[in-house]
């Protein structure tokens, strides 16, 4: 007999798909965004850097109320989306719009930071030799940053994993279609004798959890032992 249930499979099989499209878009935006940040001398910059980390200090209610403000099917995006086949309210691809706007800061810090690690002295020496700004980035600074942009996604997939509030408010708790691993928590907890399948997917989501900071943390001292020279 399976340890898990249909229902807790589908739990964990939505969310590791979610968590995956959710990294997978929002890498490069994040890579994109976190160099502006490190490298840019902008004005706006303050405020760009406030808009990412919103999502990190309000509570994630109020992210998928937005969300459901812009993206629903009444919402200024969501009508315009829908009309072209790409419904996002109450779908698992809002379940990802979610997971990824809830990750996003987690990525950006972690790339961030091994970005500025890197010396932007080796970028100069490659636009002396004729590089454009573009290849220098793509040859020189990207692959010495790649542990960090690595830590990041792995941040973001555990984040995006466990992301509940925004989720639920934006996609609502469908079996099979937008109930994810802590959505099926949610809901096992809600009902008589659900306790023991509850149980279940807690332990999966901590051992998932552990490992991508497991994970995360290698990376990061890779990044920093990189920086000293060792």
């Amino acid at each position: 007999m399976s340890w898990l249930g249909p229902q807790e499979w589908q739990a964990v099989a939505l969310s590791l798909k979610v968590a995956f499209w959710a990294t997978l878009v929002s890498l490069p935006f994040a890579i994109l965004v976190a160099y502006a940040l490190a490298r840019g001398r902008f004005y706006g910059r303050q405020l760009l850097n406030v808009l990412v980390h919103l999502p990190l200090v309000m509570p994630p209610v109020v992210t998928g109320y937005l969300l459901l403000i812009l993206f629903g099917s009444q919402g200024a995006l969501g009508g315009v989306l829908e009309a072209i086949g790409l419904p996002l309210a109450f779908r698992w691809t809002g379940a990802v719009l979610a997971a990824a706007i809830m990750a996003f800061p987690l990525m950006v810090r972690a790339i961030r930071l091994s970005l500025e690690a890197v010396d932007p002295r080796l970028e100069e020496a490659a636009s002396t030799l004729g590089a454009s700004r573009i290849w220098a980035f793509s040859t020189v600074t990207l692959p010495l940053a790649v542990p960090g942009i690595l830590a990041g996604s792995v941040l973001g997939f555990a984040k995006a994993m466990g992301e509940f509030g925004a989720t639920i408010t934006f996609v609502s708790n469908i079996p099979g279609e937008t109930q994810t691993l802590p959505s099926a928590v949610y809901a096992f907890l809600q009902v008589p004798g659900g306790e023991s399948s509850a149980v279940k997917l807690v332990i999966i989501a901590v051992a998932i959890a552990v490992g991508a900071l497991l994970a995360s943390e290698y990376l990061a001292q890779r990044v920093a032992r990189k920086a000293s020279g060792e």
